[in-house]
């Protein structure tokens, strides 16, 4: 299974490609539709589905588009549903500059257990804490973690719904169990690994 990250919109947020064979996932299309779509044509696989980690409008600018140019389906955290439609509750109603930024409703809400789609085995988790419905995807030798874990630091908890001290449980109950090796694919910045956030992130190493 492969793994790119391609840096989307004004701020600076992670779209992952995962693809195996002849089929793809993509999670978390943030904005910049067509450089999306020209990398994926790249791998020559098929998108199968759009994954959202939480809605928060960094993560879903590019989700129509995508959704209606390879007619697949969307999943998110059923707590988060609304949020897609509603720019202030994905708050990008707080940044006029930007423009309401919003999404058709997603198709399939996800359950916290094991998915496979298109030959794709990963498993869903909670990890709410930055927003109430976030989730987790882990895959065979990584994690997604959208907004929750990034190299050196968590995501903010400063926002509506968001909680330091739920963020910091869910971190250390969903993915500070996972083998050390685990690869960790954030929402924004670097990947890092499960040991180095273990061992250095200075949130859990006060």
């Amino acid at each position: 299974m492969k793994i790119i990250g391609l840096v989307t919109g004004p701020v600076q947020e992670n779209c992952y490609l995962i693809w195996k064979e002849d089929f793809l996932l993509i999670v978390d299309p943030g904005a910049e539709a067509a450089r999306l779509i020209a990398e994926i044509e790249k791998t020559g696989a098929k998108p199968a589905a759009i994954l959202l980690t939480h809605t928060h409008y960094d993560h879903i600018g590019a989700v129509d588009h995508l959704r209606d140019y390879y007619q697949i389906p969307v999943y998110v955290s059923p707590l988060e549903q609304e949020w897609l439609s509603d720019p202030m509750k994905n708050l990008s109603g707080r940044h006029p500059e930007l423009g309401p930024i919003t999404a058709r409703p997603a198709e399939i809400e996800l359950e916290l257990k094991e998915h496979e789609i298109a030959g794709m085995s990963f498993k869903v988790v909670a990890t709410p804490g930055h927003s109430i419905g976030s989730v987790s995807f882990i895959f065979d030798k990584f994690v997604v973690s959208g907004d929750a874990l990034f190299k050196g630091s968590i995501g903010r908890t400063d926002l509506p719904t968001g909680n330091l001290e739920q963020l910091l449980t869910s971190i250390q109950t969903q993915l500070f169990v996972l083998p050390n090796q685990m690869a960790v694919y954030p929402g924004h910045g670097e990947p890092t690994t499960i040991e180095i956030e273990k061992r250095t992130n200075p949130f859990f190493n006060a």
